[in-house]
């Protein structure tokens, strides 16, 4: 991992353009239909609020100026409702430059941003935006690793830019945008709460979210980070046993860490979703009964539904009311791995049975538009607690082992990371050869 004496914060001056700098304004949207257009400049005043539409064959181009003053506002879309009537925050599992690409999505209600190494694999290696400051940073004699961090703090720093005013304006409720640990030290536990304290010292803002995995390891690393101070996103759950582990990370941190202001300590848990339900579908497919076969598509939303059902329990009681008295906030659960793998399943199956209060759910550019489109809003999390319990014990019955599963997703999970991050370098790598061969 690249040292702190390799890589300077960026200063908000020269992090971001002065055209977005300015906290009062919001973009005002300017609506042209056009085919094949990019989702996230055409997302922002699609007034998609009704329920059962498709999308239209011809897709929307929004050109984004800044005009807040002139009393102009943009339309509302199922995002808005989502949150301002059943308390779910709605976010974009994705980051690339230009990243005022977000203005569009937060007009249209997204409230926050999540990124992992696939995200910055995908953004990096695929685009030219990256190649001007990457050129500059090898010239300079900045190695690889470094540069690579260089251009990510960079996009986090800008976005978080766009997301301060709502950061402010729910004080801290809201807002976020999510950078992730090196996933080579995810199963270390002394090098995740550095690399954790490193991330958040050259980002300095105070609306990002440190990502920390969800492993055995990587559980003490989430108490002494939050005993420090600094905000977490806890990624790669995939087991409740797991999430509970989680939880009690938080509270002892909370407990731990002598502030007598804690609100400005906050976390969220990344409880993935559709993952689950690839691996349980396969699991079933091999046991082969009309039980069996029965029974997929359903085992995410389920387990799921019982995390809310904890995430309630952990969250009250005299131990949470302690830390209440010293502003603590909950850690809010949030539904990731929203995108439906299996084309045979409805496209907003991971979103729609998964609304409720006081959670977060990130949604990559197809899960995002599906609900846009044509999402229901209501309160569904606490719906069907009794069929979930059901099913989750059905499977059991049937020989799923929800532990093997955790422990199988998280490692594939991570090793996923692993290779994106590892793809990316070695991309880099072979950029920057060229680049000093011709420098030369």
């Amino acid at each position: 991992m690249a040292t702190i004496s390799k890589l300077s914060p960026t200063t908000p001056s020269s992090s971001i353009s002065s055209s977005i700098r300015l906290r009062s304004v919001q973009p005002l949207c300017f609506v042209g239909l056009q085919k094949g257009s990019d989702f996230s400049s055409k997302i922002a005043a699609s007034r998609l609020s009704v329920q059962g539409r498709r999308p239209s064959k011809g897709s929307m181009i929004v050109k984004c100026s800044q005009g807040w003053e002139n009393g102009s506002a943009a339309k509302r879309t199922t995002l808005h409702d989502l949150y301002e009537l059943e308390g779910q925050s709605p976010w974009y599992d994705n980051l690339c430059r230009p990243v005022t690409d977000l203005l569009p999505l937060i007009a249209s209600g997204v409230r926050g941003v999540t990124s992992n190494p696939a995200i910055f694999q995908k953004a990096i290696s695929s685009s030219n935006a990256y190649n001007d400051q990457f050129r500059e940073l090898v010239q300079s004699g900045k190695d690889i690793e470094t540069a690579y961090w260089e251009l990510v703090v960079k996009d986090i720093q800008d976005a978080c830019k766009l997301f301060e005013p709502i950061y402010d304006k729910t004080d801290g409720g809201d807002g976020y945008v999510s950078v992730e640990v090196s996933p080579r030290v995810a199963d270390d536990t002394k090098g995740t709460v550095e690399a954790a304290k490193w991330l958040h010292k050259v980002v300095d803002r105070r609306n990002v979210y440190i990502k920390i995995p969800a492993t055995a390891p990587c559980i003490p690393s989430i108490k002494q980070v939050i005993e420090k101070g600094i905000s977490v996103n806890v990624t790669l759950i995939f087991s409740l046993a797991r999430y509970e582990a989680v939880i009690d990370a938080y509270l002892d941190g909370l407990e731990a860490s002598g502030l007598d202001d804690l609100s400005r300590v906050t976390s969220v848990a990344s409880f993935f979703v559709s993952r689950v339900d690839t691996l349980i579908d396969k699991m079933l497919e091999k046991i082969g009964t009309p039980e069996a076969l029965d029974l997929r598509g359903k085992a995410a939303v389920a387990q799921a539904t019982l995390a809310f059902q904890l995430y309630q329990k952990k969250f009250s009681g005299p131990r949470w009311e302690a830390l209440v008295k010293k502003g603590a906030k909950k850690q809010r659960l949030l539904w990731a791995s929203t995108s439906v793998k299996n084309p045979a399943y409805s496209d907003t199956l991971y979103v729609a049975p998964l609304v409720g209060p006081d959670t977060v759910s990130t949604m990559p550019d197809q899960a995002l538009q599906a609900f846009i489109d044509h999402g229901t809003v209501s309160r569904t999390i606490d719906a069907n607690v009794s069929e979930a319990e059901g099913i989750y014990s059905a499977l059991e019955k049937l020989g799923i082992d929800w532990k093997y599963v955790g422990n199988q997703l998280e490692v594939e999970g991570v090793d996923s990371f692993k290779k994106s991050f590892d793809s990316l370098l070695g991309t880099l790598q072979e950029k920057g050869n060229n680049l000093k061969l011709v420098s030369q």
